[in-house]
């Protein structure tokens, strides 16, 4: 025989005062204290025609008593009406739907006739809401896309914005247009990072030898290893900065070479053009570009160049446009993930750096440039259709 609920008098009264003295409907507040509608309803009558023997064998509140259980009532009503305005700040201004979305959402959380009066709707004309939506046919298409645009947004760790989900979209055959995804992007409640500032960091005033601008600008390349670009710039950490040279291959705007190390010398350039020249295996005649810092005017740098028979190109003092593709890579790489972090140390942010180098920019992330193809899978394409040819 299975045995009943016992419930005590405090219990009880709580139940009765949801509704008695807070406006909650005898339904509503069963649910949410999970007792039968009916057995509520009982203990309301009882209270009603108390003869004295109401709750019997539980005793009476005395007045005091009374007056501490409806203030601490009305207490508990005022700080889920706070919580309420704070958790949906800037609801108050929106549509009806916005606000039916959002007591369902929390509707676990907070009585639905308090949420409902704080947000300022009519809480039968939610539930008529959530009874028609109930009645509509499902639209899987719809709720496929949605999913899709949540899992694009964790990919890309919310990275892109409507252009790169409004391709990813029309990859995995949603032919959407970029309106259409930025209201998926919005019911799917997906964010973007915001872009921030950041500054340049090599230093042009110096009295050593510059190269002519060989590049004038132009940044469209038919060949890989025809034209790199490199630049420097720095990422603050607990323990100093650490200071980053990359070179881009202006083909696939793939970095092809890095290095990363706490003084911003003439090597650390040096190191990061070494490792492109190892990965790509250049020939003579390939035009490698940077701005006028005096680390890739130093001696050390240029005798690299010449060795191999490379021709250098410099930007003009002060145009940051001559070097954009590097300039644009470093906003990127800083507006997407240097500026959400907080490095501990430096070899924290150069593994993390590392990453997003080779595990993200390289290999996974789509650039507009490219067709909204990733540098590696670039390359790859026009090497197979090469040997077509």
């Amino acid at each position: 025989m299975k045995n009943r609920k016992t419930y005590s008098k405090e219990f009880k009264l709580d139940a009765i005062a949801l509704v008695r003295d807070q406006n909650y409907a005898v339904a509503e507040a069963a649910r949410n204290l999970d007792v039968s509608a009916q057995v509520l309803g009982r203990w309301i009558k009882e209270a009603e025609n108390d003869d004295g023997h109401a709750f019997r064998g539980n005793g009476k509140l005395t007045p005091e008593q009374d007056e501490i259980r409806k203030l601490k009532a009305q207490v508990k009503r005022l700080e889920m009406e706070r919580e309420i305005l704070k958790k949906s700040d800037g609801l108050l201004c929106k549509r009806n739907e916005v606000k039916y979305s959002f007591v369902t959402q929390h509707k676990k959380i907070w009585p639905v006739i308090l949420m409902c009066r704080v947000l300022g709707i009519k809480s039968n004309n939610y539930y008529s809401y959530q009874k028609r939506k109930a009645q509509r046919p499902i639209d899987t298409t719809h709720q496929e896309m949605l999913k899709w645009v949540k899992d694009i947004a964790k990919f890309s760790d919310n990275t892109y914005g409507e252009r790169r989900i409004q391709k990813a979209l029309n990859a995995l055959s949603f032919p959407v247009s970029r309106r259409k995804t930025a209201q998926l992007m919005k019911e799917a409640n997906v964010w973007v990072r915001y872009k921030k500032k950041y500054k340049a960091t090599t230093n042009s005033e110096h009295n050593k030898p510059v190269y002519a601008n060989e590049l004038e600008q132009d940044f469209d390349v038919q060949q890989p290893n025809q034209a790199w670009v490199q630049d420097i710039t720095y990422i603050w950490t607990s323990e100093g900065w650490l200071y980053l040279a990359i070179v881009i291959d202006l083909y696939s705007r793939k970095v092809v070479g890095w290095s990363m190390g706490s003084r911003m010398k003439a090597q650390l350039v040096c190191d990061a053009l070494t490792m492109a020249m190892w990965q790509r295996k250049a020939k003579a005649g390939l035009i490698v570009h940077s701005d006028q810092g005096v680390q890739y005017a130093s001696h050390q740098y240029r005798r690299i160049l010449k060795l191999h028979g490379f021709v250098g190109s410099m930007s003009k003092k002060g145009c940051c446009w001559d070097n954009a593709v590097a300039e644009s890579f470093f906003g990127s790489l800083k507006q997407e993930r240097v500026h959400w972090r907080n490095y501990r140390t430096r070899y924290a942010a150069q593994q993390d750096v590392l990453n997003y180098i080779t595990m993200w920019y390289n290999s996974k992330r789509m650039h507009s440039y490219l067709g909204y193809q990733n540098p590696n899978e670039f390359e790859c394409k026009e090497r197979e259709l090469k040997k077509v040819a």
